[in-house]
């Protein structure tokens, strides 16, 4: 399942000279990713208080391949590529107009409240796995 989510870039993503700063693309994967869990019908709060499960980000790659300015209009596409008991992969890609500006990957790790890594519980881990998509030879 691939998920599609608007973005404007505002001022305040901007350096300087009107670019958007190369960190803030990491805003958009998490604000891919969270519509891309509210989409499959859970919210990353219901993740944390029903299943006692936290999923911080582990790893994380993007490849910039062209910049994003101020008052742009961003396209935030967000699958699921990977998903095991102990470990979960979202892949990105973000566009204008078409265009493909950067793309990359976040890695978790699901961990319980004791700061350990915990096995996503079987309802989550079927409902999130039910969702996956192959990564694509493109990528």
């Amino acid at each position: 399942m691939i998920v599609r989510t608007p973005y404007r870039v505002i001022y305040g993503d901007t350096d300087c000279g009107g670019v958007m700063y190369y960190g803030n693309y990491l805003r958009l994967f998490e604000i891919g990713r969270t519509e891309w869990i509210r989409r499959v019908g859970i919210a990353y709060k219901e993740i944390e208080e029903r299943f006692e499960v936290i999923l911080p980000v582990v790893e994380v790659f993007a490849k910039y391949k062209s910049p994003a300015f101020y008052d742009d209009l961003l396209e935030i596409e967000t699958q699921l590529t990977e998903a095991k008991p102990l470990k979960l992969r979202f892949d990105y890609r973000i566009f204008r107009e078409g265009n493909l500006l950067v793309q990359g990957y976040t890695v978790h790790v699901p961990i319980g409240k004791d700061m350990k890594a915990k096995r996503l519980p079987v309802e989550l881990y079927e409902l999130l796995k039910n969702h996956t998509t192959a990564l694509s030879s493109e990528r």
